[in-house]
């Protein structure tokens, strides 16, 4: 309930944490799940003190209980382990710390995890965090590599040593960072945040060495998990050896087995760069040359032939052709014209023989009457009539005798 306070009737420090105990009193017996980050067994004591922390965001709470409840499971459960135990929130009202008395503890099983895990992998698989349209190629030779590892560790000198190796001139911006236990999930996240937001970045590698299913945890983490999805970045996941697939694996732009693979998959190699570009230079000029000696072979076959190797041959044995269709062109028109000639000259010959004219020459008259009728018979004319009378050497008039 809402309580009526002001700076004029202010409540008691006592009053408000007793009030806080009363509504924390009224709180039931839950089920907690977390991780034993501090253990405190004093010899003699009936009471054992533990820390029970949440690892995914870093939140830590006070538990209590009978040392006979935790001595039934002191042989599985030390500082690091997962548990669920069964309590009831208190309320020290003297200092105001919140704490839990822990009735029963569990220990989280293996098989327990496993099946946590693929619950938690099929619910994320249904968002769509797994699937391949989403995963970004890595860059052919990037320029800086960020790593995510723990420090001073095999995983970080493997991916160093390696990528240097391969290809000598890259450079790393390294984040050291708890790789297990309760502080490996947040500082990961942080880690992968802060290079994921460096525009000099080109690609991310998350690496660790093998361990056990417990170890490996952090890397199955619901918050790492969403935050490896939103990055821009291309993320690398190298957690483990071959059979371990924390679910970083899954939503990584690309898994590698082992941090020696990371390095060979996202730095090229150098030395097989050199021979590549060798063998292609050599293919080319392969090509290159092959090219050249066919369209030399094409050339030559080309000059080869008759009409380019003596290209006037064509000209002059088609001239000698030309030379004797002229030749005969002008013998059969000459013969033409001697043929036309001596046809127009007996044509000409037999129109001069049958022609007036040669007739008038002859001593004959042609007689006409004014009109230029030709007299053909005497009574045609009449006496004294005009008539004009044409010869040979020219015409003169005549009159008709009676």
């Amino acid at each position: 309930m809402a309580l009526n306070t002001s700076a004029d009737a202010p409540l008691p420090v006592g009053e408000v944490s007793r009030l806080i105990g009363g509504w924390i009193d009224r709180l039931g017996a839950v089920w907690v799940e977390g991780q034993i980050t501090q253990l405190s067994r004093r010899p003699g004591a009936g009471v054992v003190f533990l820390t029970l922390r949440d690892p995914s965001y870093d939140i830590s709470v006070s538990v209590t209980c009978y040392r006979q409840v935790f001595e039934a499971v002191a042989d599985v459960v030390s500082e690091g382990a997962r548990v669920v135990v069964l309590a009831k929130p208190e309320w020290y009202a003297p200092r105001g710390q919140l704490s839990l008395r822990a009735t029963e503890i569990k220990p989280v099983g293996v098989g327990e995890l496993l099946a946590r895990l693929d619950q938690l992998k099929k619910s994320l698989a249904s968002e769509g965090l797994f699937a391949a349209d989403r995963k970004k190629a890595l860059p052919f030779l990037p320029q800086l590599i960020g790593l995510v590892c723990g420090r001073a560790s095999a995983a970080e000198r493997d991916v160093l040593e390696n990528a240097r190796h391969r290809w000598p001139a890259v450079r790393f911006e390294v984040r050291n960072v708890p790789v297990q236990g309760v502080h490996a999930v947040p500082q990961v996240v942080q880690a992968v945040k802060e290079l994921d937001a460096l525009d000099t970045v080109d690609v991310i590698i998350v690496a660790r060495g093998g361990g056990s299913v417990e170890d490996l945890l952090p890397f199955s983490d619901e918050q790492l998990v969403r935050a490896v999805a939103a990055c821009r970045t291309p993320v690398v996941s190298a957690i483990g050896h071959e059979p371990d697939n924390p679910l970083l694996d899954f939503v990584a732009d690309l898994r590698a087995s082992t941090p020696t693979d990371a390095a060979k998959k996202v730095v090229p190699d150098v030395g097989e760069e050199y021979e590549r570009v060798r063998f292609l230079r050599d293919r080319a000029r392969r090509s290159v040359q092959s090219f050249i000696d066919r369209e030399e072979r094409g050339l030559a076959h080309a000059l080869a032939r008759p009409s380019i190797e003596d290209p006037h041959r064509m000209v002059d044995e088609r001239a000698d052709q030309v030379t004797a269709l002229l030749d005969r062109g002008r013998r059969t028109l000459g013969h033409l014209l001697d043929r036309a000639d001596s046809e127009l000259t007996h044509t000409h010959a037999r129109v001069v023989a049958l022609s007036p004219a040669a007739t008038l020459q002859r001593g004959y008259a042609v007689l006409q009457k004014a009109d230029g009728h030709v007299v053909r018979d005497p009574d045609e004319v009449a006496a004294g009539e005009a008539l004009r009378a044409r010869v040979a050497e020219g015409e003169f008039t005549v009159r008709v005798d009676a």
